[in-house]
């Protein structure tokens, strides 16, 4: 039988090992940011506050660490934090420019740089720095965003499109047809973006942020 301490300590472990603190992961998973707050795991009448199955569920897919590390938290077994897997990197300005990736919008050429990055196990991801404000509130300028032009893409994900004329934009997707694919703004008050799709090189979603 695990304990409520245990069960909130393995937690803050995992979001401190992969680069997060509590009330960032809990916003990376889709939950309130201050589900996890000290102040929130006991109740007004000082009863404990458990996470839900779905909560550890949706915190250690959005950390990207596997149930057993989890576990063996619980158990108090620390073993060894996982390894950061090291990926290409580019600035985003640079992305627009030619040689840098292939048709398919995979790493190619020299000028890559590589970082350092938790929970990501796709082998195709690469980085992209971010620059300037165009992206905000979202992405701001340092951040980073890891890609996977491997990772299937469906309505309301975050992607990276490049089109044939080296514009390259980080957008939502909200549809796509066999002739147009239609890309909302991160900023509400920008008008949604259709592209041909003949005009399209390629696209890949955004799988991870260093937010």
């Amino acid at each position: 039988m695990f304990s409520h301490k245990q069960v909130w300590a393995a937690i803050d472990t995992i979001a401190d090992r992969y680069g997060y603190s509590a009330s960032g992961l809990a916003k990376k998973s889709g939950l309130d940011p201050t589900s996890f707050n000290p102040s929130k795991r006991n109740g007004p009448d000082g009863r404990p506050r458990w996470p839900t199955m779905e909560s550890i569920s949706r915190v250690l897919n959005a950390a990207g660490a596997p149930v057993e590390e989890f576990m063996d938290l619980l158990s108090g077994r620390k073993g060894q934090p996982p390894r950061l897997k090291q990926i290409p990197m580019l600035g985003f300005a640079k992305a627009g420019k030619g040689g840098f990736f292939d048709d398919s919008g995979f790493p190619a050429g020299n000028g890559w740089e590589e970082i350092d990055v938790p929970g990501v196990t796709d082998a195709a991801a690469y980085g992209l720095e971010i620059t300037g404000d165009s992206m905000a509130p979202v992405y701001r300028e340092g951040d980073t965003i890891v890609v996977s032009p491997a990772a299937t893409i469906r309505k309301g994900d975050r992607v990276v499109v490049r089109t044939s004329d080296g514009q390259v934009m980080a957008k939502i997707m909200q549809r796509q047809t066999a002739k147009t694919l239609e890309l909302a703004s991160f900023n509400p008050a920008h008008e949604t973006k259709v592209l041909d799709m003949k005009d399209v090189d390629w696209m890949a979603r955004i799988i991870w942020a260093s937010q």
